[in-house]
C-alpha cells in the first residue's frame, strides 16, 4: 500500500533547487501482473537556467532520455540472450570465434562472459573519438575494434573487475557480426516488437522519432568537442562517432518505456510471462552475481554491493539493475516485486557534477519506505 509519496517529492524538489539535475522522471510497478500498480511522476524542467526556451513547459513523463548505459542491459545483454536462444552465441565461446579474426595472444581466452561480467581484463575506457571522428565513418566500427583489440590488459581474463565501455563495445560488434543486422536494428525488430515497444526505446531518436508529433527530448551536455548542446543526439562521446549506435551507449526512451521492459525482465525471473525470443532461465542466469569473487556483477546487470550501494539500503539483496551515466538507472527487487526507475539529465549543462551519487540511494530508499512493501517469503 502507498502511504504517500511526500518524502520522494520533497527530494526530488531539493534535489532540483540544489542542481543534482534540472529534472527528472521516475517509474515505479509493484505487484503481480493480475494486481499490479503503476506510478509515474516528473519534477524540474528540461532545459538549466537561461539556456532552454522561454516558454519551455515542465519536466513531463513522456519526455524521452539518453540511457546512457543502460544500453548495455536493456539493448546489448538481451541481444546477447536472443542470439543464444538460436544457438549463435554460447558464455563460453572465445574471443577469436566471436569475433571472427585473429587476436593477440593475451586475449584469447576472453570468453563472452568475461565481456559481459565485466572481468576480460579490459580498461574501463579510452577517448578513442579523438583519433575515430579524423576517419570517414563507414570505417569507424572496425578500426574501434582495431583499437581495442591493441589495447594492453589490465589482468588475465575472469581475474578481476572493471567496469569496461571497451568490452561492451566488442559486445556490440559480436551481435552485429552473429546476428546478421545492426545492433539497433536487431533489438528493434527481435526483442523491442514483439513488446509494441519498438517506436520507444529507440537509437538515434531525431532520426527515429521524427514522424512522432510533440516529442520532448531531454538535453545533455553542452559538449567543448562538439560545439552544442547535446539534445537528440548521444551524449557519450565514442558512441557518437559510431553514428549513435554502440554497446555501451546510445539507447533512448521516457520512463513508461523503460519501466515496462524492466517489469517484463521482473515477470520473467520470476517465472511469468513471456517473450518469443527470450529464455527465463537465461536471464535468472544473468541478473544473478557470477563474476570474480566479491564481484556484483551478473553477465551484464548489476546487484547491489553490500556497502554504499546506490540502490540503498532497502532494496533486496537479490535486486538487479543498472546505472547511466547521464543521471539513469533502473533496480527490479523480486523480493518485494517491485521496479524502480530513475531518469534525469544530471550532466546538463556539465558532466563534471557527481551530486546524483548522493540522491540515488536517498531515492531508492525513500521509494520503499513509501509504498510499505514488505518482502516476500523467500518461496515465492
Amino acid at each position: 500500500m502507498v502511504r504517500s509519496m511526500d518524502e520522494v517529492d520533497r527530494l526530488f524538489a531539493e534535489a532540483v533547487s540544489q542542481g543534482v539535475f534540472p529534472g527528472g522522471v521516475f517509474g515505479l510497478a509493484w505487484g503481480p501482473p493480475t494486481a499490479r500498480q503503476t506510478l509515474i511522476r516528473a519534477y524540474g524542467r528540461l532545459w538549466a537556467s537561461g539556456l532552454g526556451p522561454a516558454d519551455e513547459p515542465p519536466m513531463s513523463e513522456e519526455v524521452v532520455f539518453d540511457l546512457a548505459s543502460l544500453t548495455k542491459p536493456l539493448a546489448t545483454v538481451l541481444a546477447v540472450l536472443c542470439l543464444k536462444k538460436e544457438g549463435l552465441l554460447s558464455f563460453t565461446d572465445p574471443l577469436p570465434e566471436l569475433l571472427g579474426r585473429q587476436v593477440a595472444a593475451d586475449k584469447r581466452a576472453i570468453t563472452l562472459a568475461h565481456l559481459l561480467q565485466h572481468c576480460s581484463g579490459l580498461a574501463a575506457h579510452r577517448p578513442y573519438f579523438e583519433a575515430l571522428r579524423l576517419l570517414p565513418a563507414d570505417q569507424r566500427r572496425r578500426a574501434v575494434c582495431d583499437l581495442i583489440l591493441a589495447e594492453p590488459l589490465l589482468s588475465p581474463p575472469g581475474e578481476s573487475v572493471c567496469y569496461s565501455d571497451l568490452g561492451y563495445l566488442l559486445l556490440g560488434q559480436i551481435v552485429e557480426e552473429r546476428g546478421g543486422q545492426a545492433l539497433d536494428a536487431l533489438v528493434k525488430e527481435r526483442l523491442y516488437a514483439p513488446l509494441g515497444l519498438e517506436e520507444r526505446l529507440v537509437f538515434s531518436p531525431r532520426q527515429s522519432l521524427s514522424g512522432q508529433s510533440g516529442v520532448r527530448l531531454a538535453p545533455t551536455e553542452d559538449c567543448p568537442w562538439r560545439g552544442k548542446i547535446m539534445h537528440g543526439e548521444v551524449h557519450d562521446d565514442n558512441a557518437f562517432v559510431l553514428g549513435g549506435v554502440a554497446g555501451h551507449a546510445g539507447l533512448f526512451g521516457a520512463a513508461g518505456a523503460v519501466l515496462e521492459l524492466s517489469r517484463l525482465l521482473l515477470d520473467l525471473t520470476l517465472g511469468r510471462g513471456g517473450h518469443p525470443q527470450l529464455r527465463a532461465s537465461d536471464l535468472r542466469q544473468v541478473v544473478s552475481p557470477s563474476g570474480p569473487a566479491g564481484s556484483s556483477w551478473g553477465l551484464g546487470f548489476d546487484t547491489p554491493s553490500p556497502r554504499q550501494s546506490s540502490a540503498g539500503d532497502l532494496l533486496s539483496r537479490r535486486s538487479f539493475g543498472h546505472l547511466g551515466f547521464t543521471g539513469t538507472s533502473f533496480w527490479c527487487d523480486p523480493d518485494r516485486d517491485l521496479v524502480v526507475v530513475l531518469l534525469t539529465n544530471r550532466v546538463h549543462p556539465c558532466r563534471d557534477n557527481p551530486l546524483i551519487r548522493q540522491f540515488r540511494p536517498r531515492f531508492h530508499d525513500a521509494v520503499v519506505r513509501c509504498l510499505s512493501i514488505e518482502p516476500l517469503p523467500a518461496s515465492y
